[in-house]
């Protein structure tokens, strides 16, 4: 069976990535990681729903040491992973984003970059080698009889961080932190593209949490927000976007082209 690992699960996109890989990619496992697993009472919830095909796992994104024993864990039960999921982000230590040069400090900006950044790369350097066992179990088009390639990446980057498309400044740290994101995705997909074991590396430009709804739509609710970017980000439902990243194009939601 297929293998989903979703990183930050606990709640926001992360949940409601599990909630939609549960429902609709049967018998995918999903691996859900969140740095207190017995706390995690909706993502104990869900994996009641469904027994056998849901495992909660410990993972602080800003350990590595986490990180490497998660992925050692899962290499021991699972032998692959076929997609993984970086979906942990904070806005800024303080709760709210700098809106001037004074708000800045050097703590919440390393904070912030630990967080968003350095965490999804470590993610993928200890996850590679089993995104390279992975089948192509998602994101592989009906009528490709060979597999196109072998695992697949998506790391929650958001609009705020295209250079292109900044307009009203403010927000340093997590901007900041999502454009380098942007940057370390390029880099992945050009090294774990090449070869046998090729991995796709897609940017998904959406956070429900700390991004504006009314921003990208003023017609459109939270709960249609999240629903929205599960449908667009699972890629089997957007091979569209694969092929564009490959082309080194980014979209929005709606179909529009973001600058970089």
């Amino acid at each position: 069976a297929a293998v989903a690992l979703v990183q930050g699960a606990s709640r926001g996109l992360g949940i409601e990535f599990c909630r939609y890989l549960l429902l609709n990619k049967a018998p995918a496992a999903v691996i859900a990681t969140c740095r207190n697993p017995d706390g995690a009472e909706h993502l104990a919830a869900l994996a009641a729903q469904h027994p056998g095909r849901m495992t909660l796992l410990k993972l602080d994104v800003n350990r590595e040491e986490d990180i490497k024993n998660a992925a050692e864990s899962v290499k021991s039960d699972f032998g692959k992973v076929d997609l993984l999921m970086n979906c942990s982000a904070m806005l800024h230590p303080s709760g709210k984003g700098e809106t001037s040069l004074r708000d800045v400090s050097a703590q919440g900006i390393i904070s912030t970059l630990t967080t968003n950044t350095v965490g999804p790369l470590v993610m993928v350097k200890y996850f590679a080698s089993l995104l390279q066992m992975g089948t192509g179990a998602f994101g592989q088009q009906p009528q490709e009889k060979a597999k196109q390639h072998s695992g697949i990446i998506v790391n929650m980057t958001a609009r705020v961080g295209s250079i292109g498309d900044n307009a009203l400044g403010g927000w340093y740290s997590y901007r900041m932190s999502k454009t380098a994101l942007n940057m370390a995705t390029r880099n992945l997909s050009i090294e774990l593209g090449r070869g046998r074991g090729k991995i796709v590396c897609v940017p998904a430009s959406w956070n429900c949490k700390y991004g504006s709804v009314l921003a990208i739509s003023p017609k459109c609710s939270q709960g249609q927000a999240v629903q929205h970017r599960v449908l667009c980000t699972i890629p089997n439902e957007c091979n569209r976007q694969l092929k564009h990243w490959q082309n080194r194009e980014a979209y929005a939601w709606d179909g529009t082209e973001i600058p970089w």
